[in-house]
């Protein structure tokens, strides 16, 4: 009479050896996937912001480029080489900021670009 699973022995270590990895992988995408949304949603946070401060009535394109600032120095470090362009025209105030967002991989810095327009107030 033989022992059941006899054969099976340290087939559990050799599952985690080759699963290990996979799970880490995982992780470490999703870390990233976390960072980038992170970094997207403070860059068009900010570029509304600066263009609502623009929008408003006597709005210049100095409160923009200010206010979008402010806004993407509280998020901290979730953006960086941070750029900021600023539009007025009479109907419309657009905020477009860039910068690069932190990376989990060595030597990549993903880069992205978010806009906002909304219509300037005008007292009619």
């Amino acid at each position: 009479m033989t022992r059941l699973g006899r054969g099976e022995r340290g087939a559990a270590t050799v599952e985690v050896v080759l699963l290990f990895p996979a799970m880490i992988l995982m992780v470490w995408i999703a870390l990233g996937a976390g960072m980038y949304h992170w970094g997207r949603t403070a860059a068009l946070n900010a570029a509304q912001t600066g263009a609502a401060a623009a929008a408003a009535e006597d709005g210049t394109i100095a409160d923009c480029d200010r206010a979008a600032r402010d806004m993407a120095a509280r998020v901290g470090d979730a953006l960086s080489d941070l750029r900021i362009a600023c539009s007025l025209t009479a109907t419309t105030a657009t905020a477009t900021v860039s910068g690069s967002v932190l990376s989990l991989v060595p030597g990549w810095t993903p880069s992205l670009t978010q806009t906002a327009t909304v219509p300037v107030e005008r007292i009619t």
